[in-house]
């Protein structure tokens, strides 16, 4: 359930601004960054939303791009203040990935292609400890449980009735053949699965083994979609240690042909749903 004010969302529709008014001055990063004494990476990250935006740092870019009406500053500097606020997930201390949480919270649709997991969205409490915890094997235990209440409580997107996420998941078979946990964690898994799957903004395809070849064998990949027309959609590519995000027209069209493949050689909705449940009733104890 997204809040009114996003400040990963704020950031970076303010960094947006703020390169619209450098680029109409006819400016590079790297002349801006001579004039204000710092570095050309702090303006790469102010301008891609990756930073924190001080009221300072828009004052001071403003006078650079000679912005005179001052409607248009206070508002670049109310868009700063509200940047700076804490989102829901920051009550559970450092989060890894908040920039990714902070984008999906304000997203109105995503497509999620996942080769080895159920994706986090569609987790349950069981399969989502031993995920974290397998994946994570030096993590203690308060580690794991924040990490697990921050994916649960991501979850209520989907649910909210007033604006749900609209989720669309190809998910590998190996997701459903590897054992998370035990047999019991996966059998209430893919229940799981198969109740989310039914809801009329999931939709759950699994691409199988025969399928052989295909466009996502680089890896997982997720495409971001927003209600709101100036903010662009955003390809997140999970790492281990760092995260990437795509902005590009030309990026994100890649690789949404490449999900538009994955979806054609999928199972369709209702053949993924009598192939998990075939799945599911090989998990006996």
């Amino acid at each position: 359930m997204a809040s009114n004010v996003n400040p990963t969302v704020r950031r970076r529709r303010l960094g947006s601004e703020l390169r619209k008014l450098r680029e109409q001055k006819g400016m590079t990063a790297e002349e801006v960054a001579a004039r204000l004494l710092v570095s050309q990476s702090k303006i790469s990250r102010l301008e891609n939303g990756r930073r924190s935006i001080s009221q300072r740092d828009v004052r001071d870019l403003c006078g650079v791009y000679g912005v005179e009406d001052l409607r248009i500053v206070e508002s670049l500097m109310q868009m700063a203040k509200e940047s700076r606020q804490q989102g829901w997930w920051h009550a559970f201390g450092d989060v890894p990935y908040s920039i990714y949480i902070g984008l999906e919270t304000d997203a109105a649709s995503l497509r999620v292609y996942e080769p080895q997991i159920v994706p986090g969205l569609l987790q349950t409490k069981g399969y989502a400890e031993a995920v974290i915890a397998g994946s994570l094997p030096e993590a203690g235990r308060e580690q794991v449980d924040k990490r697990v209440h921050v994916r649960l409580r991501r979850q209520d997107r989907i649910l909210d009735e007033s604006g749900p996420l609209r989720l669309w998941a190809v998910v590998d078979e190996a997701a459903l053949r590897r054992v998370v946990g035990n047999h019991a964690v996966m059998r209430e898994q893919l229940a799981h699965l198969l109740e989310l799957g039914a809801l009329p903004n999931v939709t759950v395809q699994l691409l199988p083994f025969a399928a052989g070849a295909h466009p996502g064998l680089n890896g997982q990949f997720t495409i971001l979609e927003f209600a709101d027309a100036t903010d662009a959609s955003v390809v997140y590519l999970e790492g281990v240690t760092s995260d990437l995000y795509l902005e590009k027209d030309t990026d994100v069209h890649t690789y949404s042909m490449m999900y538009e493949h994955l979806r054609a050689q999928a199972l369709s909705a209702e053949q993924t749903r009598q192939f998990i449940a075939e799945v599911a009733d090989g998990y006996t104890d």
